[in-house]
């Protein structure tokens, strides 16, 4: 499944934007749960506009340079509600380097473990601290988070990030006290 597909016609959804634009909400909130590349979102915006789930006007912007702004159509509003409405059997994606070497802990010596521990721990901190900043401008925002507003999707995603690196920090700091 191209689940990029979806990600790209979500963002659509909301605005319309230009190839630049979609690759860089992949480095702002979109990116603290799914990743894409740019050598992965033209071609994939090609294949959307083939398909005729989404549009681009092209736009002059100064004396020469040109750039597409892309818009949702409605068959890819179409294609996106199906999508959002269909129940997955199993949503999860997991390729987390950190836990593998952990399930191969056994072939480390003691002091490696514990820096590679501490190491992640340092790590989910400094993210923590990010998301936490993050929630806090979302929630100085002066339109309430509701619903229907539009940082609603936003919100839930940032308030399950910031419980999720809780539960790791613990889950590190009770590790690392059984590696002293």
């Amino acid at each position: 499944m191209r689940i990029l597909k979806y990600a790209i016609l979500g963002l659509l959804y909301n605005e319309k934007l230009t190839g630049y634009d979609i690759t860089s909400k992949f480095k702002g909130p979109l990116g603290q749960f799914w990743t894409a590349k740019h050598s992965q979102i033209y071609p994939e915006l090609r294949k959307l506009t083939d398909e005729g789930f989404i549009q681009y006007e092209v736009v002059v912007q100064g004396t020469k340079l040109e750039k597409k702004v892309y818009e949702i159509t409605s068959l890819g509003e179409k294609e996106l509600s199906e999508w959002l409405e269909k129940v997955e059997r199993d949503s999860s994606v997991n390729k987390d380097e950190f836990m593998l070497k952990t399930y191969f802990i056994s072939a480390m010596e003691k002091e490696e473990a514990y820096d590679l521990f501490n190491d992640q721990l340092v790590k989910r901190k400094e993210n923590l601290s990010k998301l936490q900043k993050t929630l806090s401008l979302l929630e100085e925002d002066e339109i309430p988070i509701t619903f229907s507003s539009p940082q609603f999707g936003h919100y839930l995603v940032l308030t399950r990030a910031i419980e999720r690196e809780k539960g790791y920090i613990v889950w590190l700091e009770k590790t690392i006290d059984l590696l002293k």
